[in-house]
C-alpha cells in the first residue's frame, strides 16, 4: 500500500486516510487544523526550524503513559474541581512571540481546553481545561506534536526546584573565549611589528583567528539570527534585525579580507560585539529577575489565619507560618490559603478566585480543599497538607479574570517607538553606507555596523518595566502590595478618593463597647459568642474579642447578609445579630451610635454600642489629601457620628451614611460618569462591588484572611496614614519614566550622530550599547529610590 509522510507530524499516511489541503498531505484533521492556524497567522515558517516537521507522537509513544495514573496526575495539578483543572507545564522551547501566540491559543487546537497563559521568563504555560473532556496526557501529546514538548519531572513538582536554562551562560562563555583569544592573536596586527617569525606565520594566525571567530558567529549569536528571521517571516520588524544584519555584514567583510589577503578583517570587533551584547542581555535578565524575585518574596499578603492549637485554643498566625499538619479555622468569606483536608462535616467553597466562576462547590469531611477557595457559610476546620505558597496566592490574585480593562499608555508609547524605530534605523544605516562607500570602503562598513548596533532601543524598552518593578518593590517593603504594574499608572491619575468608614477609617483594634438592654443568661452569651465565631465583619470580630471565652458549640446553619448581619442556628436556637432592620425593630438610639442588635429565639434582648476609634494619623492624612483630591466618606452605618467626623475631617469632605453595598457601587459609577478617576478604599468585605467598579480599589487589611479579587492593592492597616505618600510616589514614577524616555532618546541621537560621521567603531558601539542599558536601569532605580525617600 502506498504511503507518504504527513506535512505536519511526519507520520506515514495510509492513502485512504489522506487529507489534502493547500497542496499538502495530512494524516488527520488535527494536523490540518494546526497547519491552518499557522497559515492564517503567518507562522508557517515554524516548519523551517524543524529538522523533521513537528515532533511526532510516534517518536514519544509510551513516554507519557505514567500520566494515565491519577495519583501521579494529582501531584502535577495545581487545582482540580469537577469540570475544571489547572496545570502549569515547563516548555523549554518557548523563545519568541510566535511561541507565545500558539501556546495561548491551544483551545483552538483541542476541545476541552478553556484557556492557556504563557509565563515567558519562566518558560511555563498554565493550562485550564475540563478533565471530563480531555486528559492531561492528550494535552502533553498535543504540545509535543506542535513542537513544544513539556519537561515533566515529578521531583521538580514535589520539591519546587525548577530546571535552569543556562543557554545564555554557555553562549556568553564561548563568546568570551573567542573574543579573548582573538584579541591576543591580533596584537601584532595592531602594532604592525616587523619580525621574521610573525611575518612568516601571519597568514596562519589570520586563519586561526577566522577559525576562533566561527563558534562565536555561529553559536553565540544564533539567537539574533533566529529572532530576526522569524520577525521577517511574520512581517514584524524587531530590533534583532539590524543587530543580526550588522553581525553578518561584519563577518562577510572580514572573511573577504582574509580570503583575498587584504588584512586580518574585523573579527576582534565582531567577537567583542557579540560578547558585549550578550553581556548586556545577561545583565538585563539578572537585574529583572532580581526585581521580580524580591517582589514575589516581599509581597506576601498581610493576612493571618486562625490556627487551632493542641489545647483547642485559637490564635491568629501569619499564613507563611502555617505548616503541614496544622489545624486551621476558616470563617465565612475567608480565603483558604493552603491545600488541605476538610475535617468539618461539610462546607461550601467558592473557587471564583481560581476559575472566575462564583459557583459554590459542596465538600464533605475527608475531601481535599484547594488553596484559593473562599469559605461560604458556617465556620469550618481543615488540616493542612502543604505549607502556603506566596507566589501561588499572588498568581491567584493577579488572575486575568479579574483584570480591569485599562490602557497602559507607557507600554503603548514604547511599542509605537519600537515599531517605527527599526525601519528608520535601517534607512539611516543604508543611507550612511551609500554615502561613505564612495569615499572609503572601510569607513563605510564601520559606519554601517556602528549605526545598527549603537541605536539599539533596549534601554528605551526597559524604562517602564524597571521603573515599575522598582516601585513595586519599594511599596511592597512598606506593606502596600499592588496587584501589578498597571496599578501604579492608575494611581497616578486618581483625582477623587472615596473611603468606607467601618473597618477602614475606623480601627478594629480599638473600640469602646457597651451593652444596653435586657440582661441575658450565660447560655445566651455562649450562643452569641459561637454565632460570632464564623463572621469576619469588623464589628463581629470586635464583639467576638470583647466577649469572654466560651464553650465551642456546633453551628447547624450560618448565613451572613451583606450590610445587615448574621443569622445562625445552634442547637435549635435561632440567633440574629446585626442591624435594627435585621431584628425588625425601630432603633431609638438617641445619640445614633454604631450598634449591633441581639435577638435570640424571637426575643429581642438589646444592643452593643460601639464608640469607634479612628485610625492614627487620619486627620493629618485627610488634610494633606484635601489639597489635591476630592474626598468622600461612605458608610453603611447611621449618621450618629456625623458631628464627630465633621470636627475631625477637613471642611468640605462629603459624608454619606446608610449606604448599602449596591448603593456604594452606584455612588462610584456616578462619580466616574462625571469624569472622575476614583480610588476606593475599603475593607474588602462589604465593599467588593465598589472596589471592582473604581479605577483603583484598595483593601485595608487588619491581619484578617479576607480580601477580594476585586481589589487592585492591599494596604496593611498600620500604614494607613501613608496613603498620600504612595499616591505621590506613583505620580513621581511616571515622571521618572518620562525623564528616562528623554534620556534614552538623547543617547540614541548622540550615538547616531557619531556613528554616521564615521567617528564610532563597531566595537565601541557594542560596548556603549550595554552601558546605555546599565545607565537607564541605574537612572530609574536611583530616581525612584530618591522619590521614595522624599516624605
Amino acid at each position: 500500500m502506498d504511503t507518504q509522510n504527513c506535512f505536519h507530524c511526519g507520520l506515514d499516511i495510509i492513502k485512504e486516510d489522506e487529507i489534502i489541503f493547500d497542496n499538502k498531505s495530512f494524516c488527520c484533521n488535527g494536523c490540518k487544523t494546526v497547519y491552518e492556524i499557522f497559515s492564517l497567522n503567518d507562522m508557517t515558517y515554524y516548519y523551517d526550524f524543524e529538522k523533521s516537521p513537528g515532533a511526532t507522537p510516534q517518536d514519544i509513544k509510551g513516554k507519557y503513559d505514567f500520566l494515565d495514573n491519577e495519583s501521579i496526575v494529582a501531584k502535577l495539578l495545581e487545582f482540580q474541581e469537577n469540570s475544571t483543572a489547572i496545570i502549569s507545564l515547563n516548555i523549554p522551547h518557548i523563545h519568541c512571540s510566535s511561541c507565545i501566540w500558539i501556546l495561548e491559543n491551544l483551545q483552538r487546537l483541542q476541545k476541552g481546553i478553556s484557556t492557556s497563559q504563557v509565563n515567558f521568563p519562566e518558560k511555563k504555560v498554565r493550562i485550564t481545561y475540563n478533565p471530563e473532556v480531555v486528559s492531561i496526557k492528550t494535552i502533553v501529546y498535543l504540545l509535543s506534536s506542535i513542537g513544544y514538548e513539556p519537561y515533566i519531572s515529578l521531583e521538580n513538582y514535589e520539591t519546587g526546584n525548577n530546571t535552569v536554562d543556562r543557554t545564555l551562560t554557555y553562549k556568553l562563555g564561548v563568546a568570551f573565549f573567542c573574543f579573548g583569544n582573538i584579541m591576543l592573536l591580533s596584537f601584532p596586527e595592531y602594532f604592525e611589528v616587523k619580525e621574521y617569525w610573525l611575518d612568516q606565520y601571519r597568514g596562519f594566525f589570520r586563519w586561526l583567528i577566522f577559525a576562533l571567530a566561527m563558534p562565536s558567529f555561529l553559536y553565540s549569536a544564533s539567537g539574533y539570527y533566529v529572532s530576526a528571521f522569524k520577525s521577517i517571516r511574520s512581517k514584524m520588524l524587531n530590533i534583532d534585525i539590524p543587530i543580526a544584519l550588522g553581525i553578518v555584514v561584519m563577518f562577510v567583510r572580514s572573511a573577504f579580507d582574509i580570503i583575498m589577503d587584504y588584512g586580518s578583517g574585523f573579527f576582534d570587533s565582531l567577537t567583542g560585539l557579540i560578547f558585549f551584547m550578550l553581556l548586556g542581555k545577561m545583565f538585563q535578565i539578572k537585574t529583572y529577575s532580581f526585581l521580580s524575585f524580591e517582589r514575589d518574596f516581599k509581597s506576601y499578603f498581610p493576612i493571618a489565619v486562625t490556627k487551632i492549637n493542641t489545647d483547642f485554643s485559637e490564635e491568629s498566625v501569619p499564613i507563611y507560618d502555617v505548616e503541614k499538619g496544622d489545624r486551621l479555622l476558616i470563617r465565612n468569606q475567608e480565603l483558604i490559603p493552603v491545600d488541605g483536608i476538610l475535617i468539618s462535616e461539610k462546607a461550601e467553597i467558592d473557587y471564583s478566585f481560581v476559575t472566575g466562576e462564583a459557583v459554590a462547590i459542596e465538600k464533605k469531611s475527608g475531601d481535599k480543599v484547594f488553596a484559593g477557595g473562599k469559605q461560604i457559610g458556617k465556620v469550618i476546620e481543615m488540616e493542612v497538607l502543604h505549607s502556603v505558597s506566596q507566589s501561588y496566592l499572588t498568581q491567584l490574585w493577579s488572575n486575568d479574570v479579574f483584570q480591569k480593562n485599562v490602557e497602559q499608555k507607557h507600554k503603548t508609547i514604547t511599542d509605537q517607538i519600537s515599531r517605527y524605530f527599526t525601519p528608520i534605523l535601517l534607512l539611516i544605516a543604508f543611507t550612511s553606507f551609500g554615502y561613505w562607500i564612495f569615499i572609503d570602503a572601510n569607513i563605510a562598513f564601520n559606519v554601517f555596523t556602528a549605526v545598527l548596533i549603537v541605536a539599539c532601543p533596549c534601554a528605551l524598552a526597559l524604562t517602564a518595566p524597571f521603573t515599575f518593578g522598582n516601585v513595586l518593590r519599594i511599596m511592597g517593603k512598606q506593606k502596600f502590595y499592588l496587584k501589578n504594574a498597571l496599578v501604579i499608572e492608575q494611581l497616578s491619575k486618581v483625582d477623587t478618593v472615596v473611603f468606607d468608614k467601618t473597618g477602614t477609617i475606623t480601627t478594629n483594634k480599638k473600640s469602646n463597647i457597651s451593652y444596653e438592654g435586657n440582661l441575658f443568661s450565660e447560655e445566651i452569651k455562649v450562643l452569641i459568642k459561637n454565632a460570632l465565631r464564623g463572621s469576619n465583619h469588623p464589628l463581629s470580630r470586635m464583639l467576638y474579642d470583647y466577649l469572654p471565652e466560651a464553650k465551642k458549640l456546633k453551628v447547624d446553619a450560618f448565613e451572613e447578609i451583606t450590610g445587615k448581619g448574621i443569622m445562625v442556628q445552634i442547637d435549635n436556637h435561632q440567633i440574629l445579630i446585626g442591624s435594627a432592620s435585621l431584628v425588625k425593630i425601630i432603633d431609638n438610639n438617641s445619640i445614633q451610635q454604631t450598634s449591633v442588635h441581639i435577638k435570640v429565639d424571637g426575643q429581642y434582648y438589646g444592643r452593643y454600642n460601639f464608640n469607634n476609634q479612628y485610625r492614627d494619623g487620619l486627620e493629618q492624612l485627610f488634610s494633606t489629601l484635601k489639597n489635591q483630591y476630592q474626598i468622600k466618606v461612605l458608610s453603611g452605618d447611621n449618621d450618629g457620628e456625623m458631628e464627630t467626623l465633621e470636627q475631625l475631617l477637613p471642611k468640605g469632605t462629603e459624608l454619606v451614611f446608610n449606604q448599602k453595598p449596591e448603593q456604594k457601587l452606584e455612588f462610584i459609577k456616578k462619580l466616574q460618569q462625571e469624569g472622575r478617576n476614583v480610588m476606593m478604599v475599603g475593607d474588602g468585605l462589604n465593599d467588593a462591588g465598589a472596589l471592582a467598579q473604581s479605577n483603583v480599589g484598595i483593601s485595608i487589611s487588619e491581619n484578617v484572611n479576607v480580601f477580594s479579587p476585586a481589589c487592585d492593592a492591599i494596604l496593611d492597616a498600620t500604614e494607613f496614614q501613608k496613603l498620600n505618600y504612595f499616591l505621590q510616589l506613583s505620580k513621581n514614577s511616571i515622571t521618572t519614566i518620562k525623564m528616562s524616555f528623554a534620556l534614552s532618546l538623547l543617547y540614541n541621537i548622540i550615538g547616531l550622530s557619531f556613528a554616521v560621521t564615521g567617528n564610532l567603531l563597531p566595537l565601541v558601539a557594542a560596548i556603549i550599547m550595554p552601558l546605555s542599558t546599565i545607565t537607564i536601569v541605574s537612572f530609574v532605580t536611583v530616581m525612584s529610590s530618591y522619590y521614595a525617600c522624599k516624605k
